[in-house]
């Protein structure tokens, strides 16, 4: 599944060539910072599809949380049983393979199945995304107009930057404004990443990077 970087990440594509490696701080002598992901996480649109989703998808959620302790609860007695082989006199990489094996298809079984269990509510969630992340790049270039930042950069590109240059919360406020509300429901033929592609050509001519969410 998708994770919340990576949705934040396929929105930055599209984001302004002037904010390139850039993320939000406080504008300051045209210079600011900001974190587009931090921006979009802090939307009330996020804050409210995630509590949609949480209530959608109770049941699945809470069955996945049950599942999670219970295999954790299974797999530690073959971890209990392979680390006690393992310090045992003679022991080799030859004599610990069937445990290792056991331990690890069980796990991944494991994953496959939390995997099944919360696929709805992380779809949800990545449609949820992709919907604020669209408007992402308009945020980002509505705050630099406002600030008059002639150079945005991220976080980590700066050495230093004063906390007046972050101008994250100005990105968030922009996207509060343009979209408040997003849908939990994609549609059937829907795959994260649609809403990106689609609107990536007319962001092209300006195109550069503007890293985006999730995850959650």
């Amino acid at each position: 599944m998708t994770t919340f970087k990576t949705l934040l990440l396929a929105a930055a594509l599209a984001a302004p060539a002037a904010i390139v490696s850039t993320s939000a701080t406080a504008q300051v002598g045209g210079v600011a910072v900001a974190d587009p992901e931090a921006a979009v996480a802090n939307s009330k649109a996020w804050a409210t599809a995630r509590t949609q989703i949480q209530t959608t998808y109770k049941a699945q959620i809470d069955q996945a949380n049950a599942r999670r302790q219970a295999i954790s609860t299974e797999l530690q007695p073959l971890v209990d049983a392979y680390q006690k082989a393992a310090a045992a006199p003679g022991a080799t990489e030859a004599s610990l393979r069937s445990q290792a094996t056991a331990i690890q298809t069980k796990e991944q079984a494991g994953n496959a199945e939390l995997q099944r269990l919360t696929a709805p509510a992380s779809r949800a969630q990545a449609y949820a995304l992709e919907q604020i992340s669209a408007k992402l790049p308009d945020a980002v270039s509505a705050a630099v107009r406002a600030k008059n930042v002639s150079l945005l950069l991220r976080p980590n590109a700066a050495l230093f930057a004063q906390p007046a240059a972050d101008i994250t919360s100005a990105i968030t406020a922009e996207l509060d404004r343009t979209v408040p509300t997003v849908g939990i429901t994609p549609p059937a033929n829907w795959q994260p990443g649609q809403q990106q592609q689609g609107a990536a050509p007319a962001a092209a001519p300006a195109a550069s990077n503007n890293r985006a969410p999730a995850g959650r």
